[in-house]
């Protein structure tokens, strides 16, 4: 899209669920039901940071509980009460409340509706290339190359990989666009394949 096609402003809940619901491979993205992204900072052709509009329907989560190696985060409450999990505590958000989440940290983190309405919020994000993100509840790692980013549109998919309990060694784990689990070749160019 060149900068002629980019919108001056929208009405964000105007702009396009994101096509695909998550970048997980399963059994992982299955968890993710009830979350509906909406990714304004492509629309207008942002390329330092993303944002996202994200409703999260009762009983859903915002993503797995992750911690980013390089890219910092940001979530804002419009509405509704989700429940911030990090590896320290639990902490009730509400609506005009704010968190943010330092790259490098290693405090993983996550937005969970335990509540019976739906939540909406915005998420920022930097795109900083050669992101490491690691789920410490699901002894999963995701890593991303060069060109890619976390939070919203990728030059390509990451790898993700086990890191210890979920070890098979009969499978290679591949980027979502490969179909997940699978033996095919990495075609994601900064990419490797971490065999399994």
């Amino acid at each position: 899209m060149s900068h002629a096609e980019h919108p001056i402003a929208i009405a964000a809940l105007d702009a396009p669920l994101r096509s695909k619901p998550s970048n997980y491979p399963e059994p992982f993205a299955s968890r993710l039901t009830g979350r509906e992204k909406r990714p304004l900072g492509d629309l207008f052709g942002l390329s330092n940071f993303g944002v996202n509009l994200t409703r999260l329907l009762p009983g859903a989560s915002s993503a797995l509980r992750h911690a980013h190696s390089r890219q910092d985060e940001f979530v804002y409450v419009l509405e509704g009460h989700p429940l911030l999990i990090t590896d320290q505590v639990e902490t009730p958000l509400a609506p005009g409340m704010c968190a943010g989440f330092k790259a490098g940290s290693g405090n993983g983190h996550q937005l969970v509706n335990r509540s019976a309405s739906d939540v909406l919020y915005l998420e920022v994000g930097d795109r900083s290339a050669g992101d490491t993100v690691s789920y410490p509840a699901d002894d999963l790692q995701a890593v991303l190359g060069p060109q890619q980013r976390s939070n919203g549109v990728k030059s390509c998919n990451p790898t993700f990989t086990p890191t210890k309990s979920l070890i098979r060694p009969d499978r290679r784990y591949s980027p979502p666009h490969h179909g997940g689990v699978s033996g095919r070749p990495n075609q994601c160019p900064g990419q490797h394949w971490l065999a399994v």
